[in-house]
């Protein structure tokens, strides 16, 4: 009888653990709310599964994940080659990148700016300081207020390398905590200008169109321009594991991309990363 009852409660004890798992996600303050809509879903369905989120930007989520901080490092770029290979010496293996929602970088202006579209070059122009006062894109005779993303942010890296094309940003611009700090700023601001996640929004702003040239016309970060590739300025955001997921990770992983996973990005405001079929 002692023997049954000691079986019965290691087994209990064994389920238990189990069931108490925690996975932690931490990284890109744009993809924070996704990660917290993802955990709250998932956690409703896998009673015992506990998904700790937290920001900071991507790269303070690579630095964890090298670190082997994390068992998720969420990102709005790709990683870099030299992240990679610190992972890889450190564990063995690369980085497991896995995309899992679409955004387009959104241009916010405030709502009673006039210009309602730019161009690639004209962003380029604006954000590098080459071009300071509105007037020159065909706006008001005032000058422009540059609003950006911390270095350590995805987005920040995102919009210096396919927007700057790599030149540094004007020393003007202000930088600030995450998408919702620029959305705010902006909101408050004629004269200012700023970018981040297209899922975020706020009284007193609107966002810009954008053109890739001259020759093609304007397009807002609508579902169907992000998922053909019409808005220049789209991109995929990433799961990266190290090693390669297992487990509980693995079966979250799994989730995030099935039906019900992208679902929730769809509601969150982001965009699922295959094309809905009919």
């Amino acid at each position: 009888m002692f023997k049954r009852l000691h079986l019965s409660f290691l087994i209990f004890v064994s389920t238990f653990l189990r069931a108490g798992e925690t996975i932690t996600v931490k990284g890109s303050d744009t993809m924070v709310i996704l990660n917290q809509r993802w955990a709250e879903t998932y956690m409703a369905g896998h009673p015992g599964i506990v998904i700790q989120v937290t920001g900071g930007g991507s790269g303070t989520g690579i630095s964890a994940l090298i670190a082997g901080s994390t068992d998720v490092c969420a990102a709005s770029r790709p990683m870099k080659p030299e992240e990679v290979e610190q992972i890889r010496r450190k564990q063995g293996a690369p980085p497991v990148e896995t995309p899992v929602a679409k955004d387009g970088v959104a241009i916010y202006l405030n709502a009673s700016n006039p210009v309602n579209a730019l161009s690639m070059g004209q962003l380029r122009s604006l954000f590098t300081g080459a071009a300071v006062r509105w007037s020159v894109v065909g706006g008001e005779d005032r000058r422009v207020v540059l609003y950006s993303r911390e270095n350590n942010s995805g987005t920040y890296v995102f919009f210096k390398e396919h927007v700057l094309k790599n030149d540094d940003f004007s020393d003007y611009a202000l930088t600030l905590p995450g998408t919702a700090g620029v959305v705010n700023a902006v909101s408050r601001d004629p004269a200012g200008i700023g970018y981040g996640g297209s899922s975020s929004k706020t009284a007193g702003i609107k966002v810009c169109a954008v053109r890739p040239d001259d020759a093609h016309p304007a397009v807002l970060p609508a579902e169907e321009n992000i998922l053909s590739g019409a808005y220049p300025v789209s991109r995929d955001l990433y799961y990266y594991t190290a090693p390669a997921p297992k487990g509980a990770v693995k079966d979250f992983l799994a989730w995030v991309l099935s039906g019900d996973g992208q679902a929730v990005v769809v509601r969150a405001g982001y965009f699922p990363v295959k094309k809905k079929t009919p």
